[in-house]
């Protein structure tokens, strides 16, 4: 590397590919169902899951995935080669992206609140990765993941469609 920035830029790319594979493992892991709504809500929970899991067992990486800047900051060429995704060929925000296409398809997520349900689903669990790694690491493994399935079950359900309140 000629300098630091493209050291941590390029790590940082290979802890969002490693970040992408550990969702993509999640996903992996749905078992199909008949009901389309289920299994949508399934895969946002999978995409989540891989992403607090990711966060658990990988935290080095995990913040150097959020810290890389552009070598081009740094004066050099950016390299044109696609990465910080998984085998999937899709990066942590894609995967998320099509998790929350699937629950608009299902007709559970409002076309209108896509965008937001993006930023809210990575806030809630990009906010409890750190909590976990931080505040609330007293925490057993049991009452960690009871903790990590609770959230990702408020953040699926927080994002239905709700009939208007009259």
């Amino acid at each position: 590397f000629s300098s630091l920035p493209a050291m941590v830029e390029a790590v940082a790319f290979e802890a969002l590919s490693a970040l992408a594979r550990s969702m993509e493992a999640e996903l992996a892991r749905c078992v199909p169902i008949d009901d389309p709504a289920q299994s949508a809500m399934e895969r946002l929970g999978a995409v989540g899951r891989g992403y607090v899991r990711f966060a658990l067992t990988e935290p080095g990486l995990f913040a150097t995935a959020f810290t890389g800047g552009p070598a081009e900051a740094a004066g050099e060429d950016p390299d044109p080669e696609p990465r910080g995704v998984g085998d999937s060929g899709l990066g942590p925000g894609e995967l998320l992206a099509q998790a929350l296409d699937g629950m608009v398809d299902a007709g559970i997520l409002d076309p209108a609140d896509r965008e937001a349900a993006a930023t809210n689903a990575w806030a809630s669990v990009h906010g409890l990765s750190e909590l976990l790694l931080g505040p609330l690491t007293g925490f057993s493994p049991a009452e960690r993941e009871t903790i990590i399935e609770d959230t990702l079950d408020l953040v699926c359900r927080g994002l239905l469609i709700r009939p208007p309140v009259t």
